[in-house]
């Protein structure tokens, strides 16, 4: 599938099984007391929308708007015909989802949204400065601009396992092969700064995932040993120089060993921002 080029992980059906778990209670929990009914929020990245439906059930007199970044020649279901399937399915009807591109973002008037928030995409992109401009611009006076990014010096587990060690190593790398920044998380406060947010006017929390239980360890190791292998990461990982196929394959059985062990436990670290406009 044709995909943004600086963005790692693409949309094969092992990363959409990820992001199709998030919500706004466990991805986004830092906004939600910002949130009021009658908000109109704009989702940046928005994927397969599960995100975006969230924000919708929580502005019942509001309206969402999920954004993604889909090339013209991508087939059918593209990411946000899944986005739309999922809020029809939902019966969600204040939302809409169109494509779009942080880094330009002309087609959206200044002093549009109440809340503009993405979820893991500044760690994906070239200039997240300028990313951050642009959801500055767009967003009313008096509004908020969100962001949750990881941080790949916060990713920690137990017990020990070198395919994963390898795993950590070639995330880095690639991510940084592609012009990006895999620890993204510790660098929010600094971004917003640059990108003209005063510090008084910025919150900044940290956020985890943990994933522990058998069924957690099965569902978040397994598709990391098919992500590993299987998606645009093992693909840029292969291109870049980064990894060999061998390789790969060997972090996959890592991953798969370790959902094996009872006593396995993953933390995920991420930076969270909340900037008032």
């Amino acid at each position: 599938m044709p995909e943004n080029k600086t963005y790692s992980h693409g949309h094969h059906e092992s990363v959409l099984r990820s992001h199709s778990w998030r919500t706004a209670e466990n991805s986004a929990a830092y906004l939600l007391e910002h949130l009021q009914p009658d908000m109109h929020i704009l989702d940046i990245g928005c994927g397969p929308g599960t995100i975006t439906a969230s924000f919708a059930r929580l502005v019942p007199q509001g309206h969402v708007t999920g954004i993604d970044f889909v090339p013209p020649d991508t087939p059918f279901p593209t990411v946000l015909d899944q986005a739309r399937q999922h809020a029809a399915d939902q019966g969600i009807t204040n939302i809409a989802f169109a494509h779009g591109d942080v880094m330009h973002l002309g087609q959206i008037p200044s002093d549009t949204f109440d809340v503009v928030h993405c979820h893991q995409v500044l760690q994906h992109v070239p200039d997240p400065v300028r990313a951050l401009r642009e959801m500055r611009r767009v967003a009313k006076p008096g509004g908020v601009v969100a962001a949750r990014e990881a941080d790949a010096g916060g990713f920690v587990w137990y017990p020990a396992e070198p395919g994963m060690d390898t795993w950590l190593e070639v995330y880095r790398s690639v991510a940084r092969a592609n012009g990006t920044e895999p620890e993204a998380g510790r660098r929010l406060v600094g971004w917003a700064m640059e990108a003209g947010f005063e510090r008084d006017a910025i919150e900044a929390t940290v956020g985890t995932w943990c994933f522990s239980t058998r069924e957690e360890r099965a569902w978040w190791g397994g598709m990391w040993a098919e992500r590993t292998v299987r998606s645009s990461f093992a693909r840029h990982a292969v291109e870049k120089g980064v990894a060999d196929k061998e390789t790969l394959e060997r972090i996959a059985e890592g991953w798969q060993a370790w959902v094996e062990k009872e006593e396995g436990w993953f933390a995920l670290m991420h930076g969270e921002i909340v900037c008032r406009v």
